[in-house]
Protein backbone atom coordinates (compact mmCIF):
# COMPACT_ATOMS: atom_id res chain seq x y z
CA UNK A 1 0.00 0.00 0.00
CA UNK A 2 1.16 3.47 -0.91
CA UNK A 3 1.40 6.62 1.00
CA UNK A 4 -1.22 8.92 -0.49
CA UNK A 5 0.36 12.35 -0.65
CA UNK A 6 -1.18 16.02 -1.57
CA UNK A 7 0.88 19.15 -2.18
CA UNK A 8 -0.82 22.56 -1.89
CA UNK A 9 0.95 25.60 -3.03
CA UNK A 10 0.26 28.67 -5.11
CA UNK A 11 3.64 28.33 -7.13
CA UNK A 12 3.28 26.13 -9.80
CA UNK A 13 7.39 25.67 -9.42
CA UNK A 14 7.24 24.64 -6.06
CA UNK A 15 4.94 22.14 -6.59
CA UNK A 16 7.14 20.84 -9.97
CA UNK A 17 9.99 20.22 -7.39
CA UNK A 18 8.41 18.09 -5.30
CA UNK A 19 6.42 16.17 -7.90
CA UNK A 20 10.21 15.51 -9.30
CA UNK A 21 11.49 14.47 -5.91
CA UNK A 22 9.04 11.71 -5.06
CA UNK A 23 9.12 9.91 -8.62
CA UNK A 24 12.25 8.76 -6.95
CA UNK A 25 10.43 7.10 -4.40
CA UNK A 26 7.72 4.80 -5.17
CA UNK A 27 6.33 3.69 -1.88
CA UNK A 28 4.89 7.35 -2.08
CA UNK A 29 1.81 8.35 -4.60
CA UNK A 30 0.64 12.28 -5.19
CA UNK A 31 -3.27 11.89 -5.45
CA UNK A 32 -3.83 15.39 -5.44
CA UNK A 33 -2.29 18.88 -6.15
CA UNK A 34 -4.10 22.00 -5.13
CA UNK A 35 -3.13 25.69 -5.78
CA UNK A 36 -6.56 26.67 -3.99
CA UNK A 37 -6.58 26.15 0.34
CA UNK A 38 -10.36 25.69 0.13
CA UNK A 39 -10.38 22.93 -2.86
CA UNK A 40 -7.46 21.07 -0.58
CA UNK A 41 -9.51 21.22 2.37
CA UNK A 42 -12.80 19.90 1.02
CA UNK A 43 -10.20 17.18 -0.89
CA UNK A 44 -8.18 16.44 2.66
CA UNK A 45 -11.31 16.06 4.59
CA UNK A 46 -13.29 13.38 2.62
CA UNK A 47 -10.03 11.54 0.64
CA UNK A 48 -8.09 9.23 2.39
CA UNK A 49 -5.01 11.27 2.67
CA UNK A 50 -1.95 10.20 4.36
CA UNK A 51 0.58 13.65 4.28
CA UNK A 52 -0.09 17.02 3.25
CA UNK A 53 2.90 19.55 1.98
CA UNK A 54 1.68 22.77 2.59
CA UNK A 55 2.70 26.22 1.89
CA UNK A 56 1.77 29.12 4.71
CA UNK A 57 1.00 32.03 2.01
CA UNK A 58 -2.05 31.32 0.27
CA UNK A 59 -4.40 33.01 -1.55
CA UNK A 60 -8.00 33.30 0.64
CA UNK A 61 -6.66 31.11 3.37
CA UNK A 62 -3.55 30.47 4.97
CA UNK A 63 -1.96 27.87 5.05
CA UNK A 64 -2.15 27.69 9.24
CA UNK A 65 -6.12 28.59 9.15
CA UNK A 66 -6.46 25.68 6.64
CA UNK A 67 -4.18 23.03 9.21
CA UNK A 68 -6.84 24.24 11.83
CA UNK A 69 -9.78 23.13 10.09
CA UNK A 70 -8.29 19.32 8.58
CA UNK A 71 -10.85 16.86 10.52
CA UNK A 72 -8.90 14.15 10.64
CA UNK A 73 -5.17 12.83 11.57
CA UNK A 74 -3.10 13.78 8.24
CA UNK A 75 0.46 14.53 9.33
CA UNK A 76 1.03 18.02 7.76
CA UNK A 77 4.50 19.39 6.04
CA UNK A 78 5.09 22.62 6.29
CA UNK A 79 6.63 23.66 2.99
CA UNK A 80 7.77 28.30 3.13
CA UNK A 81 10.36 30.00 2.35
CA UNK A 82 10.25 32.05 5.49
CA UNK A 83 11.81 30.32 8.91
CA UNK A 84 9.90 32.59 11.15
CA UNK A 85 7.17 30.50 11.26
CA UNK A 86 8.46 27.44 12.36
CA UNK A 87 7.72 28.26 16.09
CA UNK A 88 4.27 28.45 15.05
CA UNK A 89 4.19 25.38 13.28
CA UNK A 90 5.58 22.82 15.90
CA UNK A 91 2.72 24.82 18.15
CA UNK A 92 0.02 23.52 15.62
CA UNK A 93 1.47 19.60 15.83
CA UNK A 94 2.96 19.67 12.72
CA UNK A 95 5.41 17.06 11.30
CA UNK A 96 7.97 18.49 9.21
CA UNK A 97 8.96 22.49 8.27
CA UNK A 98 10.53 22.00 4.50
CA UNK A 99 12.52 25.64 4.29
CA UNK A 100 12.33 26.58 0.20
CA UNK A 101 14.22 26.00 -1.84
CA UNK A 102 14.19 21.96 -0.28
CA UNK A 103 17.75 20.44 -0.82
CA UNK A 104 16.86 17.18 -1.51
CA UNK A 105 19.15 15.66 1.45
CA UNK A 106 16.19 17.59 3.83
CA UNK A 107 13.02 15.75 1.65
CA UNK A 108 14.65 12.66 2.01
CA UNK A 109 14.38 12.92 5.59
CA UNK A 110 11.09 14.38 5.87
CA UNK A 111 10.08 11.04 3.55
CA UNK A 112 11.76 9.07 6.82
CA UNK A 113 9.92 10.49 9.21
CA UNK A 114 6.52 10.03 7.41
CA UNK A 115 7.09 6.43 7.10
CA UNK A 116 7.68 6.02 10.59
CA UNK A 117 4.78 7.78 11.13
CA UNK A 118 2.71 5.78 8.90
CA UNK A 119 4.07 2.31 9.90
CA UNK A 120 2.83 3.65 13.28
CA UNK A 121 -0.64 4.61 12.45
CA UNK A 122 -1.16 1.12 10.53
CA UNK A 123 0.32 -0.71 12.94
CA UNK A 124 2.88 -1.95 10.71
CA UNK A 125 5.40 -3.56 13.52
CA UNK A 126 7.31 -5.89 11.49
CA UNK A 127 10.21 -3.36 10.49
CA UNK A 128 10.01 -1.73 13.59
CA UNK A 129 10.72 -5.04 15.39
CA UNK A 130 13.57 -6.13 13.28
CA UNK A 131 15.68 -2.92 12.95
CA UNK A 132 14.46 -3.22 8.81
CA UNK A 133 13.86 0.91 8.92
CA UNK A 134 16.05 2.41 5.82
CA UNK A 135 17.70 5.27 4.43
CA UNK A 136 17.67 6.95 0.91
CA UNK A 137 21.00 7.91 -1.03
CA UNK A 138 21.70 9.15 -4.54
CA UNK A 139 23.68 7.02 -6.56
CA UNK A 140 24.39 7.63 -10.46
CA UNK A 141 21.21 9.91 -10.23
CA UNK A 142 19.23 6.84 -8.80
CA UNK A 143 17.68 7.38 -4.93
CA UNK A 144 18.69 3.57 -3.34
CA UNK A 145 16.85 2.59 -0.88
CA UNK A 146 19.19 0.92 1.95
CA UNK A 147 17.92 -0.88 4.98
CA UNK A 148 19.62 0.49 8.06
CA UNK A 149 19.83 -3.33 9.23
CA UNK A 150 22.41 -4.07 6.79
CA UNK A 151 25.04 -1.50 6.82
CA UNK A 152 27.93 -2.09 8.74
CA UNK A 153 29.83 1.22 8.23
CA UNK A 154 30.14 4.85 6.36
CA UNK A 155 33.53 5.38 5.91
CA UNK A 156 34.02 9.40 4.98
CA UNK A 157 36.39 10.31 1.78
CA UNK A 158 36.43 14.19 1.56
CA UNK A 159 32.83 14.96 -0.33
CA UNK A 160 32.25 11.88 -0.90
CA UNK A 161 31.28 8.51 1.82
CA UNK A 162 30.83 5.19 1.29
CA UNK A 163 28.45 3.04 2.92
CA UNK A 164 29.10 -0.55 3.61
CA UNK A 165 26.68 -3.85 3.38
CA UNK A 166 27.27 -7.18 3.38
CA UNK A 167 26.48 -7.83 -0.80
CA UNK A 168 27.24 -3.94 -2.16
CA UNK A 169 29.08 -0.88 -1.24
CA UNK A 170 27.61 2.38 -2.20
CA UNK A 171 29.31 5.80 -2.86
CA UNK A 172 27.31 9.09 -3.08
CA UNK A 173 28.18 12.54 -2.93
CA UNK A 174 27.51 13.55 0.92
CA UNK A 175 28.97 14.33 4.08
CA UNK A 176 29.30 11.87 6.92
CA UNK A 177 27.81 13.79 9.71
CA UNK A 178 25.00 14.74 7.40
CA UNK A 179 24.32 10.57 6.77
CA UNK A 180 25.14 9.77 10.16
CA UNK A 181 22.53 12.07 11.53
CA UNK A 182 19.61 10.04 9.75
CA UNK A 183 21.10 7.10 11.38
CA UNK A 184 19.86 5.59 14.83
CA UNK A 185 22.41 6.99 17.42
CA UNK A 186 21.48 3.71 19.61
CA UNK A 187 22.75 1.66 16.51
CA UNK A 188 25.64 2.94 14.56
CA UNK A 189 28.72 5.51 16.70
CA UNK A 190 31.15 7.50 14.87
CA UNK A 191 34.63 6.17 16.25
CA UNK A 192 37.18 8.09 13.94
CA UNK A 193 36.27 11.25 12.03
CA UNK A 194 35.89 9.44 9.23
CA UNK A 195 34.17 6.32 10.27
CA UNK A 196 30.44 5.73 11.41
CA UNK A 197 30.23 1.70 12.95
CA UNK A 198 26.98 -0.32 13.10
CA UNK A 199 27.38 -1.84 16.53
CA UNK A 200 25.77 -4.78 16.47
CA UNK A 201 27.96 -5.51 13.31
CA UNK A 202 31.17 -5.67 15.77
CA UNK A 203 33.05 -8.82 15.56
CA UNK A 204 35.75 -7.99 18.03
CA UNK A 205 38.14 -4.79 19.26
CA UNK A 206 41.83 -5.07 19.94
CA UNK A 207 43.88 -1.74 20.79
CA UNK A 208 42.77 0.84 18.43
CA UNK A 209 41.10 -1.34 15.61
CA UNK A 210 37.39 -2.39 15.30
CA UNK A 211 37.14 -5.63 13.13
CA UNK A 212 33.73 -6.29 11.15
CA UNK A 213 33.21 -9.02 9.08
CA UNK A 214 36.95 -8.45 6.74
CA UNK A 215 37.40 -5.14 7.29
CA UNK A 216 39.53 -3.84 10.04
CA UNK A 217 38.59 -0.18 10.84
CA UNK A 218 40.71 2.27 12.88
CA UNK A 219 39.36 4.16 16.21
CA UNK A 220 40.22 7.49 16.35
CA UNK A 221 42.27 9.18 19.79
CA UNK A 222 39.58 11.70 20.50
CA UNK A 223 36.63 9.00 20.25
CA UNK A 224 38.68 6.30 22.10
CA UNK A 225 36.89 6.61 25.44
CA UNK A 226 33.42 6.66 24.14
CA UNK A 227 33.85 3.65 21.76
CA UNK A 228 35.15 1.20 24.77
CA UNK A 229 32.66 2.34 26.92
CA UNK A 230 29.85 1.95 24.44
CA UNK A 231 31.11 -0.82 22.91
CA UNK A 232 32.48 -2.67 26.22
CA UNK A 233 29.64 -1.63 28.84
Amino acid sequence: MKIKCVIVDDEPLAIKVLQNYFTNFTDFEIVGTFNNSLEALDFINTANVDAVFLDINMPMMTGFELISLIENKTKVIITTAFREFAAESYDLDVLDYLVKPIPLPRFIKCINKITTEYNLKNNIKVETAKGDSHIFIKVDKKMMKINIEEILFVEGMKEYIKVVTPDKTYITHKSLTSLSEELPSDRFLRIHKSFVIALNKVKSIEGNRIQIQSYTIPIGRNYSKEVKNKILE
